[in-house]
């Protein structure tokens, strides 16, 4: 059976491991552990994979921000010469110059949940803007005009924070609502703790909040439990992971945007399979979007 390497969604970083020559291999990257989102893309992928014939491997770098490690990694599968990669870079820019060699090499990519910057590569994911603007429609509609809001963000150097980041924006000032602040907490629920704790400092009348992931929603709620502001200020996320489901059942978060994330996984596979058979593949796949709330959260628990 031929083997599929995903580069980095997985829960540890990659170790020294040596793969045969005939190994076929797709590369992912994810956040590390901890993360129900990147858990439910192994998932797909290697669900994939079985109904493939083909074995998957899944490998992160330490930390979603651990640029450097992501590097070396797909520096190492280029060397094995694996089959295909598909990645979803901690920072397209900098991971750029890593694809062009791989490309170089012969080997397959696609990107996955983050789109990069080389040019003739598919990219499978979430249409983050278009789900962005659902959440910030949601606000709009159970917020009075003028409310203050704060937004969330994630790695702006990534192009999903900044999607996320710029659809929710636009969508909440385009219906009257007032973004009083903009701070990263870089995608992690302790930083979206202590982030929230310092808006709320500056920004004592705020009425909504909009995180770029579920994680950073997460780390708000706590924050404004601590501030016994939960009550009065509505907190929308991003992935609809099921701590986040649990969580809106709970009357805590207000509402989360579900992506697919078991398509992200599964779609990357399917991709590289099909471009290592000769096949040609859309330069764009969306996985999908859904807005989440009390009505439907039961579904993604």
């Amino acid at each position: 059976m031929k083997k599929l390497l995903l580069a980095g969604v997985a829960l540890a970083a990659m170790t020294a491991v040596s793969y045969a020559a005939d190994t076929y291999v797709v590369g992912m990257k994810g956040p590390g552990a901890g993360n129900p989102f990147w858990a439910a893309v192994e998932k797909g992928a290697k669900d994939k994979g079985a109904e493939l014939g083909v074995d998957v491997v899944v490998v992160a770098p330490p930390a979603e921000s651990d640029v450097q490690a992501q590097i070396t990694q797909i520096e190492d599968l280029i060397a094995q010469k694996v089959s295909g990669i598909a990645l979803a870079p901690t920072d397209p820019n900098a991971l750029a110059p890593v694809v062009d060699a791989a490309k170089a090499a012969g080997i397959p990519v696609v990107f996955v949940d983050t789109k990069g910057v080389n040019e003739g590569v598919t990219f499978i994911g979430t249409d983050n803007a278009v789900g962005a603007a659902l959440a910030a429609d949601f606000m709009c509609k159970n917020l009075p005009q003028g409310s203050e809001v704060a937004i969330l963000q994630g790695l702006i150097s990534q192009s999903t924070g900044q999607a996320r980041a710029e659809g929710s924006k636009k969508g909440l000032e385009a219906c009257g609502l007032k973004v009083v602040a903009e701070q990263t907490a870089e995608w992690d629920r302790a930083k979206g703790q202590s982030v929230m704790e310092n808006i709320l400092t500056g920004n004592p009348n705020i009425k909504g909040v909009f995180a770029s992931n579920d994680n950073m929603a997460l780390g708000a709620v706590e924050a404004l439990k601590a501030a016994a502001k939960l009550k009065d200020v509505m907190v929308v996320g991003f992935d609809a992971n099921p701590d986040a489901a649990a969580s809106i059942l709970a009357g805590e978060m207000t509402a989360s945007i579900a992506q697919a994330p078991g398509n992200i996984g599964g779609f990357g596979v399917q991709a590289l399979v099909d471009l290592k058979a000769g096949k040609t593949i859309e330069p764009v796949i969306d996985t999908g979007t859904v807005l989440v709330t009390k009505d439907n959260a039961a579904q993604y628990k």
